[in-house]
């Protein structure tokens, strides 16, 4: 099982053209969308190329491959024009080690306020624009950091699962940050 995670596109069309051409390259399973696809967000600048008609576009191209959950810029209307649902708050997804996946945009759900998580589990957002791997005595966060709108200094992000190693990737493929389990 290969998966792709990325969040905080933003509405830019420059970085939703890049992430289907990582798509087409890394070949995932599926593709895991953890929010904030369309809209900028008022604490946002505008990001490069923001045209959401475009990526609405793009990622309705990949329907078939995308799961996502609902990002704090995500709304109802964002429903309408997409082919794929991306209300959920939250997804539950289950390694093949059994390990316990807790997706989630991270506006709610997050360190500071962490769902009921099972030692060993994963908590898997975004929301920060940050990219990291914190490991913690019951649970580990993992944050594949933005495609778009990096923050800190970092550069655009997305991360990638397969055969139970995490790499958080920069678009030039250069690994940022990994975790093996």
């Amino acid at each position: 099982m290969k998966l792709m995670f990325a969040s905080d596109i933003h509405g830019s069309a420059y970085y939703a053209r890049e992430l289907k051409r990582l798509h087409g390259l890394e070949k995932p399973d599926r593709l895991l969308l953890l929010g904030d696809l369309l809209y900028h967000g008022p604490r946002n600048d505008l990001p490069r190329d923001y045209a959401p008609k475009e990526v609405i576009e793009l990622l309705n191209s990949l329907s078939d491959q995308v799961l996502c959950v609902r990002g704090n810029c995500d709304a109802e209307v964002d429903q309408m024009v997409l082919d794929f649902p991306i209300l959920a708050e939250s997804l539950l997804l289950y390694l093949p080690d059994d390990r316990g996946c807790f997706l989630t945009h991270g506006h709610i759900y997050n360190d500071q306020n962490p769902p009921k998580l099972h030692m060993g589990d994963l908590l898997i957002h975004g929301h920060t624009h940050v990219a990291g791997i914190w490991q913690g005595p019951v649970y580990t966060t993992i944050n594949p950091g933005s495609i778009a709108l990096p923050k800190e200094g970092q550069p655009s992000s997305y991360m990638i699962y397969q055969d139970g190693l995490f790499s958080i990737k920069s678009l030039e493929g250069k690994v940022l940050h990994s975790l093996a389990l």
